[in-house]
Protein backbone atom coordinates (compact mmCIF):
# COMPACT_ATOMS: atom_id res chain seq x y z
CA UNK A 1 0.00 0.00 0.00
CA UNK A 2 1.09 3.62 -0.54
CA UNK A 3 1.95 5.55 2.60
CA UNK A 4 3.68 8.81 3.55
CA UNK A 5 6.86 7.96 5.47
CA UNK A 6 8.98 10.28 7.63
CA UNK A 7 12.62 9.11 7.76
CA UNK A 8 14.18 12.00 9.66
CA UNK A 9 13.34 15.18 11.59
CA UNK A 10 12.87 18.08 9.20
CA UNK A 11 12.85 15.86 6.13
CA UNK A 12 10.00 15.76 3.61
CA UNK A 13 7.56 12.86 3.72
CA UNK A 14 8.17 10.30 1.00
CA UNK A 15 5.44 8.23 -0.63
CA UNK A 16 6.53 4.59 -0.47
CA UNK A 17 5.15 1.07 -0.68
CA UNK A 18 4.66 -0.05 2.93
CA UNK A 19 3.51 -3.55 3.85
CA UNK A 20 0.67 -4.17 6.29
CA UNK A 21 0.82 -7.24 8.56
CA UNK A 22 -2.14 -9.61 8.92
CA UNK A 23 -4.58 -8.63 11.68
CA UNK A 24 -4.18 -10.26 15.08
CA UNK A 25 -7.34 -11.57 16.83
CA UNK A 26 -8.49 -8.13 18.11
CA UNK A 27 -7.24 -6.06 15.18
CA UNK A 28 -8.99 -4.72 12.10
CA UNK A 29 -7.89 -3.51 8.67
CA UNK A 30 -9.47 -0.21 7.63
CA UNK A 31 -9.43 1.11 4.07
CA UNK A 32 -8.61 4.79 4.63
CA UNK A 33 -11.09 7.18 3.04
CA UNK A 34 -9.78 10.50 4.37
CA UNK A 35 -7.27 11.94 6.81
CA UNK A 36 -7.04 15.53 8.00
CA UNK A 37 -3.74 17.42 7.98
CA UNK A 38 -3.17 18.19 11.65
CA UNK A 39 -0.54 20.31 13.39
CA UNK A 40 0.18 17.45 15.79
CA UNK A 41 1.88 15.59 12.93
CA UNK A 42 3.91 18.71 12.17
CA UNK A 43 5.27 18.63 15.72
CA UNK A 44 6.84 15.23 14.97
CA UNK A 45 8.17 16.39 11.59
CA UNK A 46 9.86 19.37 13.24
CA UNK A 47 11.17 17.37 16.20
CA UNK A 48 9.16 19.07 18.94
CA UNK A 49 7.97 15.62 19.98
CA UNK A 50 9.95 12.42 19.63
CA UNK A 51 9.02 9.20 17.84
CA UNK A 52 10.80 6.18 16.47
CA UNK A 53 11.86 6.50 12.84
CA UNK A 54 10.95 5.76 10.15
CA UNK A 55 7.29 6.42 10.91
CA UNK A 56 4.03 6.76 9.03
CA UNK A 57 2.22 9.84 10.33
CA UNK A 58 -1.48 10.74 10.19
CA UNK A 59 -4.12 10.20 12.85
CA UNK A 60 -7.28 12.20 12.00
CA UNK A 61 -9.00 9.62 9.84
CA UNK A 62 -12.10 7.74 8.76
CA UNK A 63 -12.62 4.78 6.48
CA UNK A 64 -14.30 1.44 5.86
CA UNK A 65 -13.48 -1.83 7.62
CA UNK A 66 -12.02 -4.37 5.17
CA UNK A 67 -11.01 -7.28 7.40
CA UNK A 68 -11.27 -8.29 11.06
CA UNK A 69 -9.33 -10.57 13.39
CA UNK A 70 -10.77 -13.81 14.69
CA UNK A 71 -12.01 -12.36 18.02
CA UNK A 72 -13.29 -8.97 16.85
CA UNK A 73 -16.91 -8.40 17.88
CA UNK A 74 -17.48 -4.66 17.58
CA UNK A 75 -17.10 -4.15 13.81
CA UNK A 76 -17.37 -6.22 10.64
CA UNK A 77 -16.26 -5.68 7.04
CA UNK A 78 -18.22 -2.89 5.40
CA UNK A 79 -18.68 -0.83 8.58
CA UNK A 80 -17.87 2.87 8.24
CA UNK A 81 -15.66 4.03 11.11
CA UNK A 82 -13.73 6.90 12.58
CA UNK A 83 -10.39 5.85 14.03
CA UNK A 84 -9.16 7.41 17.25
CA UNK A 85 -5.76 7.65 18.92
CA UNK A 86 -7.45 7.11 22.32
CA UNK A 87 -7.35 3.33 21.95
CA UNK A 88 -8.58 1.82 25.21
CA UNK A 89 -8.42 -1.59 26.90
CA UNK A 90 -11.62 -1.28 28.96
CA UNK A 91 -10.10 -2.97 32.02
CA UNK A 92 -7.43 -0.73 33.56
CA UNK A 93 -7.94 1.79 36.37
CA UNK A 94 -8.25 4.69 33.94
CA UNK A 95 -10.81 2.92 31.74
CA UNK A 96 -12.95 1.65 34.59
CA UNK A 97 -12.59 5.01 36.36
CA UNK A 98 -14.20 6.85 33.45
CA UNK A 99 -11.04 8.17 31.81
CA UNK A 100 -10.36 5.79 28.90
CA UNK A 101 -8.52 8.55 27.02
CA UNK A 102 -5.65 8.10 29.51
CA UNK A 103 -5.35 4.35 28.91
CA UNK A 104 -1.80 3.18 28.26
CA UNK A 105 -2.40 -0.55 28.52
CA UNK A 106 0.00 -2.67 26.44
CA UNK A 107 -2.90 -5.04 25.71
CA UNK A 108 -4.07 -2.86 22.80
CA UNK A 109 -0.60 -2.32 21.34
CA UNK A 110 2.06 -4.49 19.78
CA UNK A 111 5.24 -4.60 21.79
CA UNK A 112 8.79 -3.91 20.59
CA UNK A 113 9.49 -7.63 20.24
CA UNK A 114 6.25 -8.37 18.36
CA UNK A 115 6.03 -8.34 14.56
CA UNK A 116 5.51 -4.75 13.40
CA UNK A 117 2.14 -3.78 12.00
CA UNK A 118 4.02 -1.85 9.30
CA UNK A 119 7.22 -2.73 7.44
CA UNK A 120 9.24 -1.16 4.64
CA UNK A 121 11.59 -3.46 2.72
CA UNK A 122 11.29 -5.92 5.57
CA UNK A 123 12.25 -3.39 8.27
CA UNK A 124 10.06 -2.12 11.09
CA UNK A 125 8.15 1.13 10.56
CA UNK A 126 6.73 2.98 13.58
CA UNK A 127 2.98 3.53 13.77
CA UNK A 128 2.08 7.00 15.06
CA UNK A 129 -0.60 6.90 17.77
CA UNK A 130 -1.31 3.24 16.86
CA UNK A 131 -2.94 4.53 13.64
CA UNK A 132 -0.62 5.83 10.86
CA UNK A 133 -3.40 7.18 8.67
CA UNK A 134 -1.38 8.78 5.86
CA UNK A 135 -1.72 5.43 4.16
CA UNK A 136 -4.21 3.63 1.97
CA UNK A 137 -4.93 1.18 4.80
CA UNK A 138 -4.66 1.12 8.58
CA UNK A 139 -4.14 -1.88 10.85
CA UNK A 140 -5.52 -0.99 14.28
CA UNK A 141 -6.96 -2.51 17.43
CA UNK A 142 -10.74 -2.76 17.31
CA UNK A 143 -10.89 -0.42 20.34
CA UNK A 144 -9.43 2.37 18.19
CA UNK A 145 -12.59 2.49 16.05
CA UNK A 146 -16.11 3.84 16.37
CA UNK A 147 -18.92 3.10 13.92
CA UNK A 148 -20.70 6.03 12.27
CA UNK A 149 -23.93 6.38 10.32
CA UNK A 150 -23.97 5.78 6.58
CA UNK A 151 -25.28 9.32 6.06
CA UNK A 152 -22.06 10.84 7.44
CA UNK A 153 -19.56 11.89 4.73
CA UNK A 154 -16.26 10.25 5.59
CA UNK A 155 -14.16 13.28 4.71
CA UNK A 156 -16.04 15.26 7.36
CA UNK A 157 -16.06 12.31 9.76
CA UNK A 158 -12.26 12.27 9.61
CA UNK A 159 -12.13 15.74 11.21
CA UNK A 160 -14.13 14.45 14.16
CA UNK A 161 -11.32 11.92 14.74
CA UNK A 162 -8.98 14.58 16.15
CA UNK A 163 -9.51 18.33 15.74
CA UNK A 164 -13.22 18.36 16.47
CA UNK A 165 -13.08 15.85 19.31
CA UNK A 166 -10.12 17.67 20.85
CA UNK A 167 -11.59 21.17 20.70
CA UNK A 168 -15.20 20.24 21.38
CA UNK A 169 -14.29 17.86 24.16
CA UNK A 170 -12.06 20.40 25.90
CA UNK A 171 -15.06 22.73 26.15
CA UNK A 172 -17.72 20.17 27.02
CA UNK A 173 -15.85 17.38 28.86
CA UNK A 174 -12.71 18.92 30.36
CA UNK A 175 -13.73 22.46 31.27
CA UNK A 176 -17.51 21.87 31.29
CA UNK A 177 -18.40 25.33 30.05
CA UNK A 178 -21.78 26.41 31.34
CA UNK A 179 -24.52 28.30 29.48
CA UNK A 180 -23.99 32.04 29.68
CA UNK A 181 -20.29 31.79 30.48
CA UNK A 182 -17.64 34.03 28.94
CA UNK A 183 -15.04 32.19 26.86
CA UNK A 184 -11.77 33.06 25.10
CA UNK A 185 -10.11 30.76 22.54
CA UNK A 186 -6.50 31.42 21.53
CA UNK A 187 -5.68 29.99 18.11
CA UNK A 188 -8.26 29.47 15.38
CA UNK A 189 -6.95 26.44 13.55
CA UNK A 190 -8.97 23.23 13.40
CA UNK A 191 -8.91 22.61 17.15
CA UNK A 192 -9.57 26.22 18.15
CA UNK A 193 -12.46 26.58 15.71
CA UNK A 194 -13.97 23.40 17.13
CA UNK A 195 -13.70 24.90 20.61
CA UNK A 196 -15.43 28.07 19.42
CA UNK A 197 -18.18 26.01 17.78
CA UNK A 198 -18.60 23.92 20.93
CA UNK A 199 -18.89 27.00 23.12
CA UNK A 200 -21.63 28.31 20.85
CA UNK A 201 -23.49 24.99 20.93
CA UNK A 202 -23.33 24.88 24.74
CA UNK A 203 -24.77 28.39 24.99
CA UNK A 204 -21.79 30.43 26.13
CA UNK A 205 -22.80 34.07 26.46
CA UNK A 206 -19.68 35.62 24.96
CA UNK A 207 -17.02 33.88 22.86
CA UNK A 208 -13.82 35.76 22.08
CA UNK A 209 -11.57 34.33 19.36
CA UNK A 210 -7.88 35.31 19.36
CA UNK A 211 -5.50 34.86 16.43
CA UNK A 212 -3.00 36.77 14.30
CA UNK A 213 -4.63 35.88 10.95
CA UNK A 214 -7.64 37.83 9.78
CA UNK A 215 -8.87 34.91 7.66
CA UNK A 216 -8.93 32.61 10.69
CA UNK A 217 -10.75 35.19 12.76
CA UNK A 218 -13.40 35.46 10.05
CA UNK A 219 -13.87 31.68 10.23
CA UNK A 220 -14.19 31.94 14.00
CA UNK A 221 -16.99 34.46 13.60
CA UNK A 222 -18.67 32.10 11.16
CA UNK A 223 -18.73 29.22 13.66
CA UNK A 224 -19.85 31.18 16.70
CA UNK A 225 -17.39 33.80 17.99
CA UNK A 226 -19.12 36.95 19.22
CA UNK A 227 -15.88 38.97 19.34
CA UNK A 228 -12.45 38.67 17.72
CA UNK A 229 -9.02 39.92 18.81
CA UNK A 230 -6.22 40.30 16.29
CA UNK A 231 -3.15 39.51 18.39
CA UNK A 232 -0.88 40.95 15.68
CA UNK A 233 -2.33 44.40 16.34
CA UNK A 234 -3.01 44.52 20.06
CA UNK A 235 -2.07 42.80 23.29
CA UNK A 236 -4.51 39.87 23.47
CA UNK A 237 -4.60 39.71 27.28
CA UNK A 238 -5.34 43.40 27.64
CA UNK A 239 -7.96 43.23 24.89
CA UNK A 240 -9.80 40.31 26.49
CA UNK A 241 -9.69 41.89 29.95
CA UNK A 242 -11.13 45.09 28.52
CA UNK A 243 -13.86 43.33 26.53
CA UNK A 244 -15.01 41.42 29.60
CA UNK A 245 -14.40 44.05 32.27
CA UNK A 246 -12.03 41.80 34.18
CA UNK A 247 -11.55 38.45 32.48
CA UNK A 248 -13.30 35.36 31.16
CA UNK A 249 -14.74 32.39 32.97
CA UNK A 250 -13.01 29.93 30.65
CA UNK A 251 -10.05 30.24 28.30
CA UNK A 252 -8.63 27.70 25.86
CA UNK A 253 -5.14 27.62 24.36
CA UNK A 254 -5.20 25.82 21.00
CA UNK A 255 -1.77 26.66 19.56
CA UNK A 256 0.68 24.66 21.65
CA UNK A 257 2.98 27.50 22.70
CA UNK A 258 4.30 28.40 26.13
CA UNK A 259 3.56 32.10 25.65
CA UNK A 260 -0.07 31.61 24.69
CA UNK A 261 -0.61 29.06 27.47
CA UNK A 262 0.52 31.72 29.94
CA UNK A 263 -1.69 34.30 28.23
CA UNK A 264 -4.71 32.04 28.63
CA UNK A 265 -4.20 32.05 32.41
CA UNK A 266 -3.79 35.83 32.55
CA UNK A 267 -7.11 36.30 30.71
CA UNK A 268 -9.10 34.73 33.55
CA UNK A 269 -11.33 36.41 36.06
CA UNK A 270 -11.21 35.18 39.66
CA UNK A 271 -12.40 31.58 39.81
CA UNK A 272 -11.78 31.07 36.10
CA UNK A 273 -10.28 28.04 34.37
CA UNK A 274 -7.67 28.00 31.59
CA UNK A 275 -7.38 24.80 29.57
CA UNK A 276 -4.31 24.08 27.45
CA UNK A 277 -5.31 22.00 24.43
CA UNK A 278 -2.29 22.56 22.19
CA UNK A 279 0.86 20.43 22.29
CA UNK A 280 3.44 22.68 23.95
CA UNK A 281 6.87 21.31 22.91
CA UNK A 282 8.39 18.71 25.20
CA UNK A 283 10.63 20.12 27.91
CA UNK A 284 9.15 23.62 27.94
CA UNK A 285 7.84 25.04 31.21
CA UNK A 286 4.66 27.10 31.61
CA UNK A 287 4.77 29.71 34.40
CA UNK A 288 1.95 31.44 36.24
CA UNK A 289 1.96 34.05 38.99
CA UNK A 290 1.56 32.10 42.21
CA UNK A 291 -0.50 34.81 43.93
CA UNK A 292 -3.17 34.43 41.24
CA UNK A 293 -3.78 30.87 42.40
CA UNK A 294 -5.20 32.36 45.60
CA UNK A 295 -7.93 33.83 43.42
CA UNK A 296 -8.91 30.22 42.66
CA UNK A 297 -7.79 30.45 39.08
CA UNK A 298 -7.04 27.07 37.49
CA UNK A 299 -4.58 26.05 34.78
CA UNK A 300 -5.22 22.57 33.41
CA UNK A 301 -4.57 20.43 30.37
CA UNK A 302 -6.89 18.43 28.16
CA UNK A 303 -5.94 15.12 26.56
CA UNK A 304 -7.83 14.94 23.28
CA UNK A 305 -10.94 16.46 24.75
CA UNK A 306 -11.16 14.04 27.73
CA UNK A 307 -13.09 11.85 25.34
CA UNK A 308 -15.16 8.72 25.65
CA UNK A 309 -15.04 8.60 21.90
CA UNK A 310 -17.57 5.82 21.31
CA UNK A 311 -20.10 8.02 23.10
CA UNK A 312 -18.87 11.45 22.02
CA UNK A 313 -18.15 10.92 18.33
CA UNK A 314 -21.60 9.59 17.35
CA UNK A 315 -23.03 12.63 19.13
CA UNK A 316 -20.76 14.90 17.10
CA UNK A 317 -21.96 13.17 13.94
CA UNK A 318 -25.53 14.00 14.97
CA UNK A 319 -24.55 17.62 15.63
CA UNK A 320 -23.13 17.80 12.09
CA UNK A 321 -26.07 16.11 10.38
CA UNK A 322 -28.49 18.41 12.23
CA UNK A 323 -26.56 21.54 11.23
CA UNK A 324 -25.04 22.56 14.56
CA UNK A 325 -21.47 21.36 14.06
CA UNK A 326 -20.06 23.40 11.18
CA UNK A 327 -17.50 21.21 9.43
CA UNK A 328 -18.13 22.28 5.84
CA UNK A 329 -17.30 25.86 6.73
CA UNK A 330 -13.86 25.03 8.15
CA UNK A 331 -12.75 22.62 5.42
CA UNK A 332 -10.26 24.28 3.08
CA UNK A 333 -9.64 21.70 0.36
CA UNK A 334 -9.18 18.07 -0.58
CA UNK A 335 -5.69 16.95 -1.54
CA UNK A 336 -3.97 13.75 -2.68
CA UNK A 337 -1.48 11.86 -0.52
CA UNK A 338 1.51 13.16 -2.47
CA UNK A 339 0.44 16.75 -1.68
CA UNK A 340 0.62 16.37 2.10
CA UNK A 341 4.02 18.08 2.39
CA UNK A 342 2.61 21.12 0.58
CA UNK A 343 -0.25 21.18 3.07
CA UNK A 344 2.21 21.23 5.98
CA UNK A 345 4.06 24.12 4.35
CA UNK A 346 0.79 26.05 4.08
CA UNK A 347 0.09 25.27 7.73
CA UNK A 348 3.41 26.86 8.72
CA UNK A 349 2.38 30.05 6.93
CA UNK A 350 -1.08 30.22 8.50
CA UNK A 351 -3.40 28.31 6.17
CA UNK A 352 -7.12 29.06 6.45
CA UNK A 353 -9.19 25.98 7.22
CA UNK A 354 -8.42 22.27 7.22
CA UNK A 355 -6.86 20.35 4.33
CA UNK A 356 -8.01 16.74 4.01
CA UNK A 357 -6.13 13.94 2.27
CA UNK A 358 -8.65 11.85 0.35
CA UNK A 359 -7.99 8.38 -1.02
CA UNK A 360 -9.43 6.77 -4.13
CA UNK A 361 -12.05 4.08 -3.53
Amino acid sequence: MRAAVLHGVGEPLTIEDVKLDNPWPHEVVVRTAACGVCRSDLHFIEGHYGTDLPVVLGHEAAGVVEAVGSEVTYVQPGDRVITCMSVFCGRCADCTGGRPYLCTSPDVRRGPDDPSRLTLDGERVAQLYELSAYAEQMLVHENATVKVRDEMPLDRAALIGCAVMTGFGAVVNTARVSPGATVAVIGCGGVGLSAVNAAAITGAGRIIAVDVAEAKLSLASLVGATDVVDASRENPVEAVLELTAGGVDFSFEALGRRETAEQSFRMLRSGGTATVIGMVPEGEMVQVEAAKLLEEKTLQGSNMGSNRFRVDMPLLVEHYLEGRLLLDEVTARHIHLDEVDDAFHEMRTGARGRSIVVFDG
